[in-house]
């Protein structure tokens, strides 16, 4: 969800007020998913390289995680969303970690949609972590590791019960993954708009699905009847 920060900037606005209208845009966008009959959305709201930005912003952007997760938790686990943090919570204030295991309890059975928000998540750090806890599990079990197979690791991702993406959708004209799902997305459809994430409609959203349907997913494969 890039652009927060130029969608601002064009308006003359405080960085905040990009962040502040992005927000409403994830609103909009989870309420299409439910509307669609999508089953997972993962929203990329905080990064592990995001610490390196101003003090201020990181500061109101945990607020805002924080007042926004308060304002809409009831009301989206009365659409019958599922709330699933996948980040490092060490880092994250006590306050937001307490109310995050708080919402992940209180939808964990609900089923129209899983709605993962990715806060103090990074790629790398995600991999690393399932190693590291592959390799105790090697250790305390005995494994050797010519059995362990991309089953076995992927139990140990913070998407371990879930599909992998069908598509990865990146706003404001950056064309990179960013240090998103890096095991996940191995054979994900990407969409790349110039769109910045505040002017993200439902509308844009249902055209990069559009655009997705006419993709030729092969896995690595090919379709009956190519030859190629």
């Amino acid at each position: 969800m890039d652009g927060n920060g130029r969608w601002a900037r064009k308006r003359n606005l405080p960085r905040t007020a990009g962040h502040e209208a992005g927000l409403q845009v994830a609103r909009e966008i989870t309420q299409e998913c439910v509307r669609l009959g999508i089953k997972y959305l993962t929203l990329y709201a905080f990064s592990t390289e995001n610490w390196k930005r101003p003090k201020q912003e990181v500061s109101f952007l945990m607020n805002l995680f924080y007042q926004s997760l308060q304002q809409v938790a009831t009301e989206l686990h009365n659409e019958d969303v599922r709330i699933r943090f996948i980040g490092n919570k060490d880092q994250l204030p006590a306050k937001l970690t307490a109310l995050i295991t708080e919402v992940e309890a209180r939808t964990a059975q609900n089923k129209k949609l899983t709605l993962n928000l990715a806060i103090n998540y990074g790629g790398r750090s995600e991999i690393i972590r399932a190693v590291r806890e592959l390799v105790k599990k090697a250790q305390k079990e005995g494994l050797a590791p010519e059995t362990i197979t991309e089953e076995q690791f992927a139990r140990f991702l913070f998407t371990t019960d879930q599909p992998d993406p069908d598509l990865l959708i990146r706003t404001s004209g950056e064309q990179r993954i960013s240090n998103f799902m890096l095991w996940q997305t191995a054979y994900t459809e990407l969409y790349f708009t110039s769109t910045l994430w505040p002017d993200f409609s439902p509308a844009e959203f249902r055209a990069a699905l559009a655009a997705y349907k006419t993709r030729s997913r092969r896995f690595g494969g090919i379709k009956e009847g190519r030859t190629k």
